[in-house]
């Protein structure tokens, strides 16, 4: 397969986002904000009764799917995102993508994609760029 501009990457749907795993990678990534882990906290700071998905894990839904469309995690080169809103505990989220320039190298493709988070039934949340390299034998 050849990616070409304008094709859709597979979606990657999120079911429901754990606030267990939350809470744990708060501990691993030494981030104290309560809003993570209590659900007072983010009331008491007017987010709602549901602690509040950190950033980064918000990203590795959107980079993961486009590792598996490229082959691997390896293959991405390069992302930039922007935040747009909160993910909650319980959302069910989907991370989807399409190509929008295709570049042959020496090395093989260079393919630049535009890439989204949505909340199923809500808004966007994350939008941003990314580029995966495909192999010259591929």
């Amino acid at each position: 397969m050849k990616p070409t501009v304008g094709q859709k990457i597979p979606e990657r749907t999120i079911d429901a986002v754990d606030p267990a795993r939350m809470k744990t990678l708060s501990a691993l990534m030494r981030d104290p904000n309560p809003i993570h882990f209590d659900r007072k906290a983010a009331s008491a700071l007017g987010l709602g009764d549901r602690t509040v998905n950190q950033g980064p894990s918000n990203i590795a839904y959107v980079v993961s799917m486009l590792g598996s469309w490229a082959g691997g995690v390896d293959r991405v080169t390069g992302y930039r995102f922007r935040f747009l809103g909160n993910v909650f505990e319980g959302d069910r989220l989907r991370a989807a993508g399409v190509v929008t320039d295709v570049e042959e190298t020496a090395d093989g493709l260079l393919v630049r994609c535009d890439l989204t988070l949505d909340v199923l039934g809500g808004a966007r949340v994350l939008e941003g760029t990314g580029t995966v390299r495909f192999p010259a034998d591929r």
